[in-house]
């Protein structure tokens, strides 16, 4: 592990990380905040993956390959919905999420 920090202080650090995208996810008006919060739920949760094999399996790499998998989707999900956005922006030249109404039907 990092010398002189325990896996106590960084699980702490992923968890502020992880409830801060929530609270984020939830108050957030603008849909690049939505976008960028859930950005940060799924670093908070990479860093757990890396952190948690590292403790308990130190000479394996199950939870690297997780996390590059993880990040893989992210940067997947993160080009889609950035062209939904832009999209949505050209229609309504709006990033609101109460003005996306126009995708209901």
């Amino acid at each position: 592990m990092i010398a002189g920090i325990s896996i106590y202080e960084i699980l702490t650090v992923t968890s502020i990380l992880f409830f801060v995208g929530v609270y984020c996810f939830i108050t957030r008006k603008n849909l690049i905040s939505i976008l960028m919060s859930i950005e940060l739920i799924l670093n908070a949760s990479v860093i757990n993956f890396v952190v948690i094999n590292k403790y308990l399996y130190p000479d394996m790499l199950q939870g690297v390959f997780f996390s590059i998998f993880i990040i893989a989707v992210a940067a997947a999900e993160t080009a889609l919905a950035v062209s939904i956005i832009i999209n949505l922006y050209r229609q309504i030249a709006s990033v609101e999420v109460k003005d996306t109404e126009i995708m209901k039907y």
